[in-house]
């Protein structure tokens, strides 16, 4: 089937998190936190919560932080009540960039987020200026070495269960699902015991852009590294081809 993984790149992504650990597990304690709010701390009752904590021991987050978490978000009324919100805009040579922040201080992460884009020579658009590019996707990407399993058995697992599209790439498979059908598939690779280099609901671009001068791709890096630093910011999606 057709592909369009990226596993280079989040490989590349893991290597530069597992340097800065403490930005992932503050990432996914938020979310940990989010999702308890909303659906409770059983995780047997509440998918969102699962599929977070599914997305934290991909990351090598350990039992004991994932439960404190949950425990803590569940426990603390006066928590800090983070609200979600999105930012869409435009790098170097129209690249387009989605931002997603969970934050308690909506001014603060507004500030940050437009200073990056500045800094970077791009701009914050309106919401839905970018937005329409992309498609959201589940994405699992399991690594073939952490694999045994034969390429059409795990194909037809995850068909099974709800995917929408599954690859075998050069070093990885990739399986794609509606948000919808996400927590289905991968709860059903996860009773075959199968490992999960990455497994989240994302934004896919239905197209790359190709950055071709040195200070277009310098400017670009700048906004990632800039995103990639504050707290706020869970996620970044964009189309550059990287």
């Amino acid at each position: 089937m057709s592909g369009h993984s990226k596993f280079a790149n989040i490989k590349h992504k893991k290597e530069k998190n597992d340097a800065a650990k403490g930005k992932i597990f503050t990432i996914i304690g938020r979310e940990i936190a989010v999702a308890v709010k909303e659906g409770g701390a059983d995780p047997a009752n509440n998918s969102k919560l699962r599929d977070v904590i599914a997305k934290a021991k991909a990351n090598n987050m350990p039992n004991d932080t994932i439960e404190r978490g949950i425990k803590k978000a569940a426990g603390d009324a006066n928590s800090v009540n983070y609200v979600s919100i999105t930012y869409e805009g435009y790098g170097p040579s129209g690249t387009a960039i989605i931002v997603n922040a969970l934050t308690d201080n909506k001014n603060r992460t507004a500030s940050n987020v437009r200073n990056a884009f500045t800094k970077g020579g791009g701009n914050v658009g309106t919401t839905g200026c970018v937005s329409f590019m992309f498609d959201e996707k589940g994405q699992i990407i399991i690594d073939k070495e952490e694999c045994d399993m034969e390429a059409d058995d795990l194909m037809m697992i995850a068909l099974d269960a709800g995917a929408e599209d599954f690859s075998d790439e050069e070093d990885s498979f990739e399986i794609i699902t509606s948000p919808e059908d996400f927590t289905a598939v991968r709860e059903a690779l996860e009773k075959e015991n199968i490992t999960m280099a990455s497994a989240e609901v994302t934004m896919i671009p239905q197209n790359y852009v190709e950055l071709t001068s040195d200070e277009d791709i310098k400017k670009m890096n700048r906004i990632l590294d800039l995103l990639d630093e504050d707290d706020d910011v869970q996620s970044v999606y964009h189309n550059w081809d990287e």
